[in-house]
């Protein structure tokens, strides 16, 4: 394998080690244990200047940019269900220009960001819950995705996974970040590429261990491999598949190994998904032009659709600004970065969902915060008195914090504001 560069080694940061996955994963769990440093600059900017080049190209094109809206009305007792009605009735041409306006029903809130914001996140939890059976967990962690098998017994499951890519299209056009992991071989799919060896870890860890022996193994045709593999179907039949047209009676040599091991990795991540993954790559190009999206390699589209995986708290300080009075050297403002301090990755993320309407941060970090207008960095005003529960803005990323006495008293308001609300106001 390849040695990996210091850029690639930022975007592998998201592979989760070993051994730290657990049964029951928290709604919004990192799917890394640990973010290794920041690749340097020059790689850093070539991403950056993909990224607005891309977004550049969406506005010169009009996606997103109306005079139509795409009015969704959500209720949030049948988020999914209403989600799929609306965005599946939509055409194409509806998909790229209208611009997105999102109204929770019964709450007064106008989306100015944060309803949208809102709406992605909680939609994405559910849509690519393994519950659902459309989507399981790798073999490697219950962290990140893939396609299922058994989505095949699903009703209506072409349709499913065709609304799945319209709304990693619509994310992705309006700039908003998805609560999901997928594994590498997704994102190769939506840019139509072919999946690669390491893709095969996350779905059978041995199969794969098996397949980088043969890579180095000496004297292939001592093994009498031919261009054919046994396959057990879900019904329990076995049965013989081509890797290619005449492909069983095709020996396997030096010569042919490398097409040979190609065409056995794209059978095996393809096995019982290929008509699945089909239909959901389908309907995100009915979204968003593949030429568009063709910039990026598949780890750069996966930090582009699912944001960074772990807060980083300096970086978070050092983009903060303050309102009503409060200062980086305030008491309260010293409070609130004590109880920070104190909060796990976990708590954290719900915090910042709890303040942005969602708990993912784009790649360049919290600078690159969007609010109603545009970039808006995290912000604390002064508000309220000391009985009060802190309140969020959710379209302009600021937590409204009454001025807390003590530690104690800030950190557990702090938590109980986090935990219990979950709707948005009109400002």
């Amino acid at each position: 394998m390849k040695k990996l560069t210091l850029f690639e080694q930022e975007i592998m940061s998201y592979v989760p080690a070993s051994g730290c996955a657990t049964a029951e994963p928290s709604p919004v769990a990192s799917p890394a244990a640990t973010r290794s440093t920041r690749a340097p600059a020059p790689q850093r900017r070539d991403f950056e200047a993909k990224l607005r080049a891309f977004y550049r190209k969406l506005e010169s094109k009009g996606y997103g940019q109306g005079p139509g809206k795409l009015k969704l009305h959500i209720r949030r007792e049948h988020l999914l269900e209403d989600a799929f009605r609306r965005i599946m009735s939509c055409s194409k041409k509806e998909l790229q220009k209208g611009k997105l306006c999102v109204l929770w029903d019964g709450e007064e809130g106008l989306d100015y960001g944060g309803p949208s914001r809102e709406f992605f996140f909680l939609l994405s939890r559910e849509l690519f819950n393994p519950y659902y059976g459309l989507f399981e967990y790798s073999a490697n962690d219950t962290y990140t995705v893939h396609v299922s098998p058994m989505s095949a017994f699903v009703d209506n499951h072409h349709e499913w996974f065709r609304f799945s890519g319209r709304v990693l299209g619509l994310a992705l056009v309006h700039g908003y970040l998805l609560e999901a992991w997928f594994t590498r071989a997704l994102y190769r799919a939506l840019l139509r590429l072919p999946p690669a060896l390491e893709d095969v870890d996350a779905l059978d860890a041995q199969f794969a261990a098996s397949l980088r022996w043969l890579q180095t193994a000496r004297c292939v045709s001592s093994l009498e491999l031919t261009f054919a593999v046994s396959e057990r179907l879900a019904d329990g039949r076995v049965l013989e598949r081509e890797l290619k047209p005449g492909g069983r009676d095709v020996p396997v040599t030096e010569r042919n190994k490398k097409e040979y091991l190609e065409r056995l990795v794209r059978w095996r991540v393809e096995r019982g998904v290929a008509e699945q993954s089909e239909w959901l790559v389908r309907g995100f190009h009915e979204v968003v032009d593949p030429r568009l999206v063709g910039a990026f390699d598949a780890r750069e589209l996966e930090l582009v659709i699912a944001g960074a995986p772990e807060l980083d708290v300096a970086d978070w300080r050092n983009n903060t600004e303050y309102r009503g009075g409060y200062h980086d050297a305030h008491p309260v403002i010293t409070f609130f970065w004590q109880a920070i301090d104190r909060f796990t990755n976990e708590q954290r993320l719900r915090l910042v969902q709890f303040v942005t309407g969602t708990s993912s941060i784009p790649y360049e970090g919290f600078s690159a915060l969007r609010g109603s207008t545009g970039p808006r960095r995290f912000c604390i005003e002064r508000w309220g008195r000391i009985e009060s529960l802190p309140r969020a803005h959710t379209c302009f990323n600021r937590l409204d914090l009454p001025p807390y006495p003590t530690l104690q008293l800030l950190h557990e308001k702090l938590l109980l504001a986090v935990e219990e609300t979950n709707t948005f106001g009109i400002e």
